[in-house]
């Protein structure tokens, strides 16, 4: 075992009080963090690495009272807008006409944080890391280390002024780089809701409505749960003209995983069981009940796999 891993064991069995006290100022600055990104108008520019592939992107972002609004320029590629409301994504991608609508239902960076923080010190160990200087802002560094292999590491980067998110990086268990997402540019304030309008009009566009909405997926449930994962929706979701799907969302506080389960009959190939990766996400597919079921998340592939595993249909 080795020293960090015994110094974890050591602070859990003197009890959470230990804990809490060491991580007090860490989770101090988390909470900033999530108020600050969640409170505060800005426009910039950040970067996603994943391994050799990297991809820009222009985020602008109104907050007050009534709301927030943001929206997502994709820069390199394939041209995408993404709009964003508390509720709702509206993606328009003008090379097929086409405005595609579905429900939020995970954070995305810069808003990485649940709402809950305290719950974080549960699975992770969580410290204060060094400074750095980021997109010309002080930078105060939280590192998340996971006390288990069923999630990531995350080092968090914060402007020391307001709290602003301004780089997370995803660490595997060797604490090697998953995948980063950092600003290049920032500009806080001097934001108007007309900035986060979509630039194209799409009157005449196809809207494509996935219909996600609340709902009980009966009979449909996990043999055995995953440490610190809990369901946090059930949605329901339209696939196409005729193909609909379940969607599960399982949380830890910091990752997400979605249970995908479609019918066998409303597909034309069948469902192959495998695993396969995309950077930092893993995807899982089995066949349960003669439903097809694919569990995608932002974790380990034991993770994404124990949870596939554990999917069953007990008929109500």
């Amino acid at each position: 075992m080795r020293l960090k891993q015994l110094l974890v064991a050591g602070l859990c069995a003197l009890g959470p009080a230990v804990v809490h006290a060491q991580s007090a100022d860490a989770l101090g600055w988390l909470r900033k963090m999530h108020n600050a990104t969640h409170k505060l108008s800005y426009t910039g520019t950040f970067v996603y690495q994943n391994g050799v592939r990297s991809e820009t992107s222009r985020i602008t972002r109104f907050a007050d009272a009534s709301g927030d609004v943001e929206k997502l320029e994709v820069m390199d590629g394939m041209p995408r807008e993404i709009v964003r409301t508390k509720d709702t994504v509206s993606c328009y991608l003008p090379g097929s006409r086409v405005v595609k609508v579905d429900r939020r239902t995970e954070r995305d960076f810069p808003a990485l944080l649940p709402e809950r923080i305290t719950g974080l010190a549960r699975h992770y160990d969580i410290s204060l890391g060094e400074t750095h200087r980021i997109a010309g802002y002080d930078c105060q560094a939280v590192v998340l280390t996971p006390r288990d292999n069923l999630r990531y590491g995350y080092r968090l980067y914060a402007d020391v002024t307001t709290g602003m998110l301004l780089k997370a990086v995803t660490l595997d268990a060797k604490g090697e780089q998953v995948e980063q997402m950092t600003f290049t540019q920032l500009t806080m304030g001097g934001v108007t809701r007309d900035m986060v309008q979509p630039r194209r009009g799409a009157r005449s566009w196809r809207v494509e409505d996935a219909a996600a909405a609340p709902a009980q997926l009966a009979g449909w449930g996990l043999s055995k749960e995953l440490p610190g994962f809990e369901k946090i929706i059930e949605l329901k979701r339209r696939l196409g003209e005729t193909r609909s799907a379940g969607q599960v969302v399982y949380s830890d506080g910091m990752a997400a995983v979605s249970v995908f389960i479609e019918p066998l009959e409303a597909r034309s190939e069948p469902a192959r069981t495998g695993l396969s990766s995309m950077g930092a996400i893993h995807i899982y597919t089995r066949e349960v009940a003669n439903h097809r079921v694919t569990v995608v998340g932002e974790a380990p592939a034991v993770s994404v796999q124990r949870i596939a595993n554990a999917v069953e249909y007990r008929k109500p």
